[in-house]
């Protein structure tokens, strides 16, 4: 079996987690690019990369729409973990797959958050049957963080306000170190449904970029995590199309 040549484009605190877990896993590293070597996109080229598989991006939404237009450009797979882009994101997925691209983005990688999004939706579906129910989303993250709502707090309430027929009110928390933490609550005059997860460790943002990348290789075209889990494409921000 081929070992897969990854490039980690960004080097805070995710990109770090990718590159020890691709060492860890015996794969091959080919750069790790920080962001005053990337100024505005310009020192993306696929010999600055190594010549790798496919890259890895996890920097911040100033950055990443350039970031990710040089690997489309130098026809490098990438696959985009930053989030707070999204705007551009109809601009950035035509000019993918105009040059006939591999571009894979979410805004979580974890496999449990994907799975949660899924069950959300069916949630949702079910609690419209029982509109006393008041339903809203409260998502924490790290002080850091610059979007908010987070795109993954984003996605789950986009998936489930289709089925509901009414907005859902998120309620973002930012402090401390927090990976990630997201409950929807379904509230009524006497009872309460929560559901929720919880990132214990950034690790499995990393594990999860990793399956996806790996995913990704020899595929063209534009992907989410729901093609990488076989669930196939829907409209809105958990879409692939």
């Amino acid at each position: 079996m081929t070992v897969p040549a990854i490039a980690v484009i960004g080097d805070g605190k995710m990109g770090r987690a990718v590159a020890e877990m691709v060492q860890g896993r015996g794969w091959h590293l080919t750069a790790m690019l920080d962001a005053g070597h990337n100024r505005d996109g310009a020192g993306i080229t696929r010999r600055a990369l190594g010549d790798p598989d496919i890259a890895i991006e996890f920097t911040e939404p100033a950055s990443a729409i350039s970031n990710i237009m040089a690997c489309i450009h130098e026809g490098v797979p990438v696959v985009v973990g930053t989030t707070g882009w999204y705007e551009s994101l109809p601009a950035v997925v035509a000019t993918a797959k105009e040059e006939g691209a591999s571009l894979l983005w979410a805004p979580n990688f974890s496999i449990g958050v994907n799975l949660f999004i899924e069950l959300a939706r069916e949630a949702a579906g079910i609690m419209a049957h029982a509109p006393d129910f008041a339903a809203a989303m409260v998502e924490t993250h790290h002080s850091a963080k610059k979007d908010a709502p987070s795109g993954t707090a984003l996605a789950i309430t986009r998936a489930m306000e289709a089925a509901l027929g009414k907005p859902m009110p998120v309620t973002s928390i930012r402090t401390g170190s927090v990976p990630g933490t997201h409950e929807l609550i379904f509230d009524g005059q006497f009872e309460q449904i929560t559901m929720r997860h919880e990132a214990r460790d950034r690790r499995v943002f990393a594990d999860g970029a990793l399956r996806a990348a790996q995913w990704l290789i020899g595929k063209k075209g534009v992907f989410t995590m729901r093609d990488v889990l076989g669930f196939g494409k829907v409209d809105g921000i958990g879409s692939a199309t």
